[in-house]
């Protein structure tokens, strides 16, 4: 069956604000739909668009997963694809609402003239002006919330002041949240502290939590026995629907790679030993110091791991600088080392030769994480990436703590380098690490299967967009 045969199918439109933290979870989701029989269209900006074009192969056909329909579109936001403002959000945010309000209504009119009316919006964080749209088209609005609940609910306190948080008063002050374990002033959400150098996050952040009443449904990339405790407490407060781990998706025909990764990975891999690969990488927006990357550098030839280290490039208009890797490292390590720009994360974490992850605790990276099974040594920088790092060390127990923020202000240095990956690979508590990474990873894997939790809550959601779909066509038919 082809696209033109399914005029009455119910169609979802995503939008996403334009980074790879947000693209790529908003796209298994949209998958996921497809996989459960609607139409999907994708919208994110055109600028991120032909980088998804170009690193991921994507056409502008529809394509068929499951019993539905994947297709995608892209958003004119008004500023040219080199634009340096882009590279700052408290320039770029308000620009993309603006071109958002404006074309997203004109993109959604055009659907309903070629037969496929949208019957839902859901956006993610940083763009909570399309839950204006939605409401002014009368259309019906969800939220993928692409963090854990924890900092969903740090988040909802601050922004109704419930607790006390930081402030430039008492700037280091414990949090003490429903349902959730003690948090020291750095490992709140570092945008909810006075002193955060990313201000114009909060605000952004601020704005999403504003607008969430106009959101019928939260849906989480996360799991119920992940966050049981924290999950259940905030599901009184809002309609929470856990949809995560948002990974295990059987389509991977259609990804959302930036950059293409580099080929010869996987065989690399398939040369080293069982759990002998220290798997290292921050993430897409998280970049060190120069003198960090030596420091870390040093660390690895030093305790004589082999090692798999993604270094991308900074964004030519980012200000952040090109870091180099020591002199003579490349022929120190020889093939026990390789560096990278790109990387298939998912297929490396689930190689048998890798042994922990060295990660900046982003949520999409903890996730991968948490379902690969795989300990991991915490290197977080900033915002919800503390509160992860926090969960994954204390209250998952899942791995090893190398530093505690870009707040702390702290070179790490080559010795702590060293002991913390001969910790998560040898130390006294690697077989505890793994025990629980198992666990978890059995855990996702049961909440995303067919009948599982978050399996469930996505064929309800579906349900529910088809219901809104179905009275809303009566309405118009009578």
């Amino acid at each position: 069956m082809g696209l033109s045969d399914c005029d009455d199918v119910v169609h979802v439109l995503l939008v996403s604000f334009p980074g790879q933290g947000h693209v790529n979870p908003l796209l298994r989701l949209g998958k996921r739909l497809a996989s459960k029989g609607l139409l999907v269209t994708f919208c994110t900006n055109e600028s991120w668009g032909k980088r998804m074009r170009e690193g991921s192969d994507i056409t502008e056909e529809a394509v068929p997963i499951g019993e539905g329909f994947l297709r995608f579109e892209w958003l004119e936001d008004g500023w040219d694809e080199e634009d340096p403002r882009r590279q700052d959000l408290d320039q770029y945010l308000p620009q993309l609402e603006i071109a958002g309000k404006q074309v997203l209504p004109r993109i959604i009119e055009n659907h309903a003239q070629q037969g496929r009316s949208v019957s839902c919006l859901i956006n993610n964080p940083f763009i909570p002006w399309v839950s204006d749209v939605a409401q002014s088209l009368s259309l019906p609005c969800a939220m993928l919330w692409v963090q854990s609940c924890a900092s969903f609910s740090a988040y909802y306190h601050y922004y109704h002041k419930l607790v006390p948080f930081p402030s430039q008063t008492q700037p280091q002050i414990d949090v003490q949240l429903p349902c959730m374990p003690l948090l020291t002033y750095d490992q709140i959400p570092s945008f909810l502290h006075p002193t955060t150098p990313y201000p114009f996050l909060r605000r952004a952040i601020m704005s999403q939590f504003a607008n969430l009443e106009k959101s019928f449904c939260i849906l989480m990339d996360t799991f119920q026995e992940l966050e049981q405790d924290v999950i259940d407490y905030m599901s009184k407060i809002f309609p929470i629907k856990t949809v995560g781990p948002l990974l295990k998706v059987s389509d991977n025909s259609v990804r959302a790679d930036s950059l293409k990764p580099d080929e010869c990975i996987m065989e690399w891999l398939n040369s080293k030993e069982p759990s002998s690969v220290v798997y290292i990488s921050f993430g897409t927006v998280v970049y060190l110091k120069q003198e960090q990357v030596d420091e870390i550098a040093y660390g690895l030839l030093e305790s004589g791991v082999c090692f798999l280290w993604v270094m991308k490039p900074p964004h030519k208009h980012s200000g952040n600088e090109m870091v180099s890797l020591p002199h003579g490292f490349a022929e120190k390590a020889g093939n026990k080392g390789k560096v990278v720009q790109w990387s298939p994360q998912e297929q490396v974490l689930a190689h048998p030769s890798v042994a922990c992850f060295v990660t900046h605790c982003g949520w999409n990276s903890s996730m991968e994480a948490l379902t690969s099974g795989i300990p991991i040594v915490a290197f977080p920088q900033w915002g919800d990436q503390v509160t992860n790092a926090k969960y994954l060390v204390d209250v998952f127990q899942v791995g090893v703590r190398m530093c505690k923020g870009e707040a702390a202000n702290e070179l790490i240095k080559r010795d702590e380098v060293k002991h913390c990956l001969l910790e998560a690979i040898l130390g006294p508590r690697l077989g505890s690490m793994k025990h629980n990474g198992l666990r978890f990873k059995k855990a996702a894997e049961t909440a995303g299967a067919q009948g599982g939790c978050s399996d469930q809550n996505i064929v309800a959601f579906v349900n529910q967009v088809r219901n809104i779909s179905l009275r809303s066509r009566n309405k118009y038919a009578n």
